[in-house]
């Protein structure tokens, strides 16, 4: 008797124990063009690149972008000016950022790009705030505050929109924080972002954080917007993120495949495959594959076999077991179960399938499987032939090896 699907899996991420609310609102902030071209391995993209780049962005619904480092030179600035051309010409629903230092030289390219091209442009304007930062750089508290008080009545006296970041926040004193964000919030800014510039955090105090960061913007009575920037050298930064958004951020960054300096940023893919499977996204990610390839290709960045979700073999299987599961699923033509069976995400949900192969761990379901899905006879034979050739391999046979072997049968 056929079986509902909710009934078939319980879910203990959900019902066996506590579970934060969905967030009213989730916002996201793409940094791919800006944050994830500091990697010392990529190739900065060429200006159509980045425009097929910030397509795909708005494709997925992200709604943000950081269009590049405006005043890192003429070429990242010519850079900035033609993606917000393309934003309005193209009619695309994602908000532009750049980033810039606290100083005049990074926030007059940024409004000259705005004044070019009539788009609005947020002004990201970051500043060391941490013990360690400010004795590296010999810097004074007090050079902190008057810094960020100019630079902000700078930035809104040329008609810029303000999110005042600080660099290190969370290896951070809360006073100093206190007083950096006050400052800022009273100078016009009306976005303030806290970083885990080098991956520091753990989710308990990303969320101890945001707690702080909403006290923060309480205590000033201003209506302002919280952001949480993370990069990932624990590891953390997918379940930072979304114990940012559990805990008060309004919007979260990454960028795709987690490109960034040292071990990267958040990588956004991997975050919206997981805001979806916990019901915190309602955008469509058919779209996420070509978002991945589109960014691998545009800075030569190889996409991992094994990465979650967009690798070769996410949904890929060459286990006897496995297989055999893939295929029961399969033969009942049931597409929701032959997604779950043996997967944690749900291949379809990000419009790729289950892919079955054939190598030394496989099984006759393997064989089986390969047939069915390329419209072959399941013949006794074949399947033998197949299964005695990949026990005698020490890898997974490839299609023209399994057509060799099947020969004139294919």
């Amino acid at each position: 008797m056929p079986m509902d699907h909710d009934e078939l899996l319980y879910d203990w991420n959900v019902l066996g124990g506590e579970t934060p609310a969905r967030p009213a609102t989730i916002e996201l902030d793409d940094e791919t063009l800006r944050d994830g071209l500091q990697s010392p391995s990529v190739r900065c993209p060429t200006t159509a690149e980045k425009i097929d780049i910030l397509h795909r962005i708005a494709d997925l619904g992200i709604q943000g972008a950081d269009i590049g480092y405006a005043g890192a030179g003429e070429q990242t600035f010519l850079d900035v000016i033609a993606l917000a051309k393309e934003i309005d010409q193209a009619g695309l629903d994602v908000a532009a950022n750049c980033a810039g230092r606290t100083h005049k030289a990074d926030i007059d390219p940024i409004a000259e790009a705005q004044q070019r091209t009539g788009v609005p442009i947020e002004a990201s304007l970051f500043l060391g705030s941490s013990p360690i930062r400010r004795f590296a750089e010999g810097w004074d508290f007090d050079f902190l505050l008057q810094t960020t008080d100019e630079a902000v009545r700078y930035a809104r006296s040329l008609g810029l929109e303000v999110m005042y970041v600080t660099e290190d926040t969370t290896r951070a004193h809360p006073d100093d924080l206190r007083r950096l964000y006050t400052t800022a919030i009273e100078a016009g800014a009306r976005r303030i972002c806290f970083s885990d510039t080098v991956g520091h955090a753990t989710p308990w105090g990303v969320s101890a954080l945001m707690r702080f960061a909403r006290q923060i913007v309480d205590e000033t009575g201003q209506d302002v917007k919280i952001d949480y920037h993370g990069h990932r050298d624990r590891g953390l930064s997918v379940p930072n993120s979304l114990a940012a958004l559990a805990s008060g951020a309004d919007r979260v960054h990454g960028c795709a495949l987690g490109i960034g300096e040292r071990c990267g940023n958040t990588p956004m893919d991997v975050l919206l495959v997981n805001l979806k499977l916990l019901g915190w996204w309602d955008g469509d990610l058919a779209g996420l594959p070509a978002y991945c390839e589109t960014a691998s290709e545009a800075t030569d960045t190889p996409i991992p076999v094994n990465y979650p979700a967009l690798g070769k073999d996410a949904f890929e299987t060459s286990t006897g077991v496995h297989a055999a599961a893939v295929l029961k699923a399969l033969r009942k033509g049931d597409t929701w179960l032959a997604n779950r069976v043996y997967s944690g995400v749900p291949a379809d949900m990000i419009g790729r399938g289950q892919v079955i192969t054939v190598g030394p761990m496989s099984g006759k379901a393997n064989a089986e499987a390969w047939l069915l899905q390329h419209g072959m006879p399941i013949d006794p034979g074949a399947v033998e032939r197949i299964l005695d050739a990949a026990k005698a391999s020490n890898r997974v046979l490839s299609e023209t090896e399994m057509l060799s072997v099947l020969g004139g049968e294919a």
